[in-house]
């Protein structure tokens, strides 16, 4: 009798394991491809451009569906510019996007891990850096802004762009915002965290920069 119980227990023990494994690699699965993940995010940004938003999941059902947990296909390092926010110029809903943002779209050790997180616990396949025109954190940087209080972490971070854009043909602003993206997107793609997946081809890292006037998302050259 001892032993048939101890059989039970283990076979028990053995069937829970087996679940929780299946239910952590879901977990890890990811939702689509980079490049489905990417087509998604494009062709919904040509739906915002034309004025023909589909505003997909932002109903209470989906809103029920994914407090169980998410599940997004795409992670996105924006700006903290009000006038930018990721689920609306790539029309997109509740739990569609793993968005970061914060000012000039910088990746610093925070970011870093907050994609991570993304890539390795939710099954994100594209990580998007989306920088926009006229931002006023690159703005302040090449105007080299020097009064106290203003150089801190975040003029910090985006002064390697100036500096590279420095003596570039056009808008000084511009080409800053273009090198920033480009920038930001190897310091992610070399990052201790995420540099074998990008090697490997499992985690795709592009950048766009963002017209404010014409809401076209311009896809940089990896």
């Amino acid at each position: 009798m001892r032993r048939n119980r101890g059989i039970l227990t283990v076979v028990a023990l053995a069937m829970l394991l087996i679940s929780v494994r299946a239910a952590v690699a879901d977990e890890h699965a990811p939702a689509m491809s980079a490049e489905q993940a990417l087509k998604l995010l494009l062709e919904g940004n040509q739906r915002f451009i034309a004025g023909k938003m589909e505003h997909p999941y932002q109903t209470p059902a989906r809103r029920v569906e994914i407090a169980k947990g998410q599940h997004p296909f795409a992670a996105v390092l924006a700006c903290s510019d009000s006038r930018t926010g990721p689920e609306v110029v790539f029309d997109r809903g509740l739990g569609d996007i793993f968005v970061v943002r914060v000012a000039g779209n910088v990746a610093d050790q925070v970011v870093i891990e907050s994609l991570d997180y993304s890539v390795k616990h939710l099954g994100v396949r594209v990580v998007m850096i989306l920088g926009h025109r006229r931002c006023g954190a690159v703005i302040a940087a090449v105007e080299g802004h020097e009064e106290p209080g203003d150089v801190g972490p975040m003029l910090t971070e985006l002064w390697p762009a100036v500096e590279a854009s420095k003596g570039a043909p056009g808008d000084p602003v511009e080409n800053a915002v273009r090198e920033n993206v480009k920038l930001v997107m190897k310091k992610l793609a070399t990052s201790g965290e995420l540099s074998a997946m990008v090697k490997s081809g499992e985690l795709k890292i592009v950048g766009g920069v963002y017209d404010l006037d014409t809401g076209k998302i311009e896809m940089l050259p990896n």
